[in-house]
């Protein structure tokens, strides 16, 4: 579609089609179709899905809760498109080849919150240490996790002592997971030299020099 107004023809072809009554660019809305003392529908028109469009059809919810977006194009990413109508309660309609195909209804948006994800996020907030990342940071730079934290830990008692049993490392400081960190190894950072008595990598050395061992 290459303007806007190419889209009107379908969308009111498929609104007429439900038993609406029609009508272009009322009061700012591109779209208005009533069907007897039903809520009216208002559909926002664009060639393809952007803010500006997201913003209109926001604006269009003080007037009635069934607002669509209608776009001339499939988007990129429909997955995350949805899932945004989806939570501000917006309906999605695409254009294509003269033909109008309601993607999403618009409904109430009631989210349902995931206990585990909620308790994974507090746990973590409470046994990092302090504050050592920038909120907005990069995802490809490296985190200073809680666990990579208690790595550190580790890692600094290792390298001050030598080798060392379990039992000893948990003594010695703020480790509780430390069988757990040792065993798994995810940075490579450790190796066992004895049943039950750990030691310290080259890996882990990198790692401590490259993580300010005052973060853990």
């Amino acid at each position: 579609m290459s303007l806007e107004s190419d889209l009107y023809a379908p969308v009111k072809a498929l609104l007429e089609g439900q038993g609406y009554v029609v009508k272009g660019e009322v009061r700012g809305c591109d779209v208005v179709a009533v069907r007897g003392t039903e809520p009216p529908v208002v559909v926002e028109l664009k060639r393809a899905f952007g803010l500006g469009l997201v913003l209109q059809g926001v604006d269009r919810l003080a007037l009635t809760d069934l607002v669509y977006l209608a776009v001339g194009q499939w988007p990129k990413q429909m997955k995350n498109v949805k899932k945004l109508c989806r939570r501000l309660g917006l309906g999605f309609i695409v254009v294509a080849a003269n033909s109008a195909d309601v993607v999403l209804d618009p409904m109430p948006y009631l989210p349902r919150k995931n206990k585990r994800k909620a308790g994974r996020m507090l746990g973590e907030h409470a046994r990092r240490v302090g504050d050592p990342n920038l909120g907005g940071q990069a995802m490809r730079a490296p985190l200073m996790t809680a666990y990579r934290q208690e790595a550190l830990r580790c890692a600094g008692l290792l390298i001050e002592s030598g080798p060392m049993k379990l039992a000893a490392m948990r003594k010695a400081g703020d480790v509780p997971n430390a069988a757990r960190i040792l065993q798994q190894d995810v940075y490579g950072w450790f190796e066992r030299v004895e049943r039950g008595v750990y030691a310290l990598t080259p890996a882990g050395k990198a790692g401590l020099k490259r993580f300010d061992r005052r973060s853990a």
